[in-house]
């Protein structure tokens, strides 16, 4: 009696951050049609352990009405003909028996969402390569709930690690890549109090005694409507000393004005727009 030869174990590379993308090791595209299939897709990918068929679909359609046995069917057998279309047996990926589902022990599946943990935790690897590696949050498009705890937890650390980028550009002296860092972790977050530090300390580098006292404003005000609180004490050291800083750039400039005057050049009234 001839036993049928193993399925041999395949290689994907799937993209959870940002939009779900799925590619094979030759880097075609696999077509994951419709919401569901990509849902369950992403799910079986994320936990990899098999799970009860009963388990999966309350997971994916918590609140339906009705039996959601019909939906997972659906989805699971559009997450089959995806893999076919593109020469990949689905028993290489999937293992599916009566009562779970789950992913192949000898499957690869390469996540970007680990890559960007792994980077992160790696000391030969920086928070910018880290960064540059979170294409957006976990499985944009997709509402299920399933995804949020996930998903908030991977948004956390890719917000530690950008407050730490911009902290760190403004160390080095860059201003602008820090002021870069600090306006996107701001745009997630508008309550990051270290963010907004940061553009006030680097306005106060810039010489920009304007810009300074406009974001302190700003971050009372957000402060004042979001939490009742006013900035803490060390943000107002941060704003006092590029208040500082501002004019004493402002002298210098002032003074290198008056220099360049005394020797016939016409001064630049621009040179005085920081005030």
């Amino acid at each position: 009696m001839r036993h049928a030869a193993p399925t041999p174990a395949a290689t994907l590379h799937v993209d959870l951050l940002g939009r779900l993308e799925v590619r094979t090791a030759t880097d075609r595209v696999v077509p994951l049609a419709g919401r569901h299939a990509q849902a369950l897709f992403a799910l079986l990918v994320l936990s990899r352990r098999p799970r009860s068929r009963e388990a999966i679909a309350a997971d994916l359609w918590p609140e339906s009405d009705t039996s959601s046995t019909g939906a997972l069917r659906q989805a699971l057998w559009l997450v089959r003909h995806a893999l076919s279309d593109v020469g990949i047996d689905p028993a290489a990926i999937l293992e599916i028996e009566t009562e779970t589902l789950g992913i192949r022990p000898a499957a690869t599946i390469h996540l970007d969402s680990v890559a960007f943990e792994a980077c992160l935790d790696a000391s030969g690897c920086t928070f910018e390569t880290a960064v540059a590696l979170y294409r957006g949050d976990l499985v944009e498009g997709l509402g299920h709930d399933c995804f949020a705890a996930e998903r908030e937890r991977l948004a956390d650390r890719f917000e530690d690690a950008l407050a730490l980028v911009a902290e760190r550009r403004l160390a080095s002296g860059d201003l602008d890549a820090a002021s870069a860092a600090a306006h996107r972790l701001l745009a997630r977050d508008p309550l990051r109090e270290e963010a907004h530090a940061i553009l006030i300390e680097a306005h106060g580098l810039a010489g920009t005694r304007s810009q300074v006292v406009r974001q302190y404003r700003r971050l009372s005000s957000i402060l004042a409507a979001e939490l009742g609180e006013a900035p803490l004490p060390e943000t107002d050291a941060t704003y006092q000393l590029a208040l500082q800083r501002a004019v004493a750039r402002s002298r210098e400039r002032a003074a290198d004005i008056g220099a360049r005057a005394s020797l016939g050049e016409r001064p630049h009234l621009l040179a005085l727009g920081s005030r």
